[in-house]
């Protein structure tokens, strides 16, 4: 970092911070907050992508070399005509190197979005390889946008800056190459990300095996992660090992209550008892679709017992 760019950020060069992150990383801690294992490894800086690949279950290839080539193209189309493609030709394009305070500490981070200053006004700019076909892009990529603008939102306006609430997110148009701006309102994403980093305990642990912490620490996988993190095999694995209901999706398992292994679930179901009264409200229910399960199966065989005899007496 430059002496002049660091003085505009309020930093000296000798606090220049230790760590770098990326939006993408600290995003990914509001899409799962209850995962302590995903928290203690961000806040300690740890690879884990490397503690993946320890654990013996390394992240599978990324996008494909087309993909990334084309991804990087139309970022540079983007880059070359930010201000007309966002509607700010009166504007001007900005430089700041962010920086946000991550668990007690300090972080920079990587600079994977662009700024566009208006009026004394940042706008934080995305440029993203999907397309908005007929006016609308896929929900899900939509919001992993928008947490991923938040983070640059939420680090700007700490540092004290004006920046914009909305953000603008720069996708080809339909099935072409031709940029299109949208914008699109992160405040409910800033509100959880603000929340969830204030939430995080000072980081401990420097010099400790990240790996041994990534063992010991408790994980709250489901399967989205496959998506979002690096550990989300060995998370998946780790829960399918011990009958975790986790395994089974986030609605299965908050359906479930406190109800956390699938041999507790058949249990209740079979017996249609609990451990307690919110544990008896949740077995009866699963007794009631025991039984209706039991019933559908013994209707099941005695039609197909039927049908066989038919065919039977018809061979006759």
């Amino acid at each position: 970092m430059s002496e002049g760019v660091a003085t505009l950020c309020g930093m000296t060069t000798e606090q220049e911070p230790a760590l770098t992150y990326s939006a993408r990383t600290l995003a990914a801690l509001t899409a799962n907050p209850g995962c302590a294992r995903r928290a203690l490894l961000d806040t300690t800086g740890a690879d884990k992508a490397e503690v993946a690949g320890q654990l013996g279950f390394p992240m599978p290839s990324g996008q494909s070399r087309f993909a990334i080539t084309r991804g990087n193209a139309f970022e540079a189309q983007v880059k070359a005509d930010l201000l007309a493609i966002t509607g700010h030709e009166e504007g001007r394009v900005a430089e700041v190197a962010l920086r946000l305070e991550v668990a007690g500490q300090v972080v920079g981070l990587e600079p994977d979005a662009l700024l566009v200053e208006d009026d004394d006004l940042l706008f934080v700019v995305l440029a993203k390889s999907f397309p908005i076909i007929d006016g609308r892009a896929s929900p899900e990529k939509v919001s992993a946008a928008a947490r991923q603008a938040a983070v640059y939102v939420l680090a700007l306006q700490r540092m004290g800056r004006a920046v914009s609430e909305e953000v603008i997110l720069v996708c080809p148009e339909n099935f072409s190459n031709k940029p299109v701006a949208a914008k699109v309102d992160v405040r409910r994403q800033l509100s959880v990300l603000a929340r969830q980093l204030d939430r995080l305990p000072p980081a401990e642990g420097d010099g400790a095996d990240p790996v041994a912490a990534a063992k010991a620490a408790q994980a709250r996988y489901a399967p989205e992660c496959l998506a979002a993190c690096e550990l989300a095999f060995f998370c998946r694995d780790e829960a399918r090992r011990e009958g975790a209901t986790d395994a089974m999706g986030r609605s299965v398992r908050d359906e479930l209550g406190g109800v956390s292994s699938v041999g507790e679930v058949l249990r209740q179901a079979m017996s249609g008892t609990g451990g307690g009264v919110a544990d008896d409200e949740t077995a009866e229910l699963l007794s009631r679709a025991w039984r209706l399960r039991q019933a559908a199966l013994a209707s099941t065989a005695g039609t197909a017992n039927t049908a066989g005899m038919a065919g039977v007496a018809g061979g006759v």
